[in-house]
């Protein structure tokens, strides 16, 4: 009799939580996740995940997989499923980053599956690293961010690299993922040495290892010196933009406030040329009249502003709005 054949379309019966469980510290571990380890039959995770939640696991089936069998893992858990089984597959942090979210839709959807196969799906979120890392430094995500992995086991070098390049040269504070492995230690080189090409050296950054877990370790450095520190597998490394700023310990990236407004002895008093709840003078309203009234060309424009010279040209080339300024902002969302 052959073995039943994992890939197969399932037919019914059986549910699959794809549960995050935050840093690992159980005051990090949601209510929602908690409750779907307790309502699960089978626990499936990589080793060190399976660890942190080892204390809830009483009488249950529990399958443990080494750090490179995530499709594996998926594997397992559609077939508990096709058993109908309650399938808690575990990943750290948030499953639907760089978790397990994404392979087990792939081979969910190889097998055949929909949301009406008969096999429940849900996802469960939770704290990933970059919000957990960040909570531990002070405010370093305050302002536009993004995320890049440096392993490059599944992505070529190249597209990793280009992404590198772009959030640099965009000003980006930036949180890298899977910095350095004992096998891959060239990779956080190239990412200051294509970082350095568009920030100051003593951009601030942040290097955290093993957030809220009792080895935990973070350590304040520059861009310059990044490369030099004590970076692994269970390190986050959080880059800041051109505002960020480190003071009394704490690394803080600016909204803007300072943009539109002073404060001084407590008070709050809007710049001049500034309303409240309306945009910039050099929002995209302002910032157009003023290019179209500096009779400069689009070349020009395009070096001062680092800008693309055709994005440019179809800007000066369209006709001027009627309208002067932005639309006015919501009450909530008047800043």
């Amino acid at each position: 009799m052959n073995a039943p054949d994992p890939l197969r379309p399932a037919a019914s019966g059986g549910k699959i939580m794809l549960v995050g469980l935050g840093p690992g510290a159980h005051a990090h571990l949601t209510a929602r996740a908690r409750a779907a380890i307790a309502e699960a039959d089978t626990v499936i995770g990589y080793v060190t995940y399976i660890r942190l939640v080892a204390d809830l696991l009483e009488g249950k089936e529990v399958i443990r997989k080494s750090m490179t069998e995530e499709l594996d893992r998926a594997i397992e858990a559609l077939e508990r499923a096709r058993q109908g089984r309650k399938v808690a597959l575990v990943s750290s942090g948030d499953a639907g980053v760089y978790g397990m979210a994404g392979p087990t839709f792939e081979v969910l959807f190889q097998a055949g599956w929909t949301p009406d196969s008969g096999i429940e799906v849900e996802i469960v979120p939770g704290a990933s690293a970059l919000n957990t890392c960040a909570a531990l430094v002070g405010a370093p995500l305050t302002h536009d961010f993004c995320a890049i992995s440096l392993s490059d086991l599944l992505t070529p070098w190249p597209t990793i690299a280009r992404r590198l390049d772009a959030v640099a040269y965009a000003d980006f504070v930036v949180a890298l993922y899977n910095p350095k492995s004992g096998r891959r230690t060239r990779q956080i080189v190239e990412a200051q040495r294509l970082f350095l090409r568009h920030r100051r050296p003593d951009t601030p950054v942040a290097i955290v290892k093993s957030a809220y877990r009792p080895k935990q370790r973070i350590e304040f450095t520059t861009l310059a010196r990044m490369a030099e520190a004590d970076i692994g597998m269970l390190t986050t490394v959080l880059i800041g933009n051109s505002n960020t700023f480190v003071r009394d310990g704490l690394m803080v990236t600016p909204r803007g406030y300072s943009n539109k407004y002073e404060v001084a002895a407590g008070e709050r008093a809007t710049r001049d040329g500034e309303r409240a709840g309306r945009s910039l003078s050099t929002g995209l309203e302002g910032w157009l009249q003023a290019i179209r009234a500096s009779g400069v060309d689009a070349a020009q424009l395009a070096a001062e502003y680092r800008l693309p010279q055709d994005y440019i040209a179809t800007l000066l080339a369209e006709p001027a709005d009627e309208a002067t300024g932005a639309a006015e902002a919501p009450p909530e969302a008047a800043v």
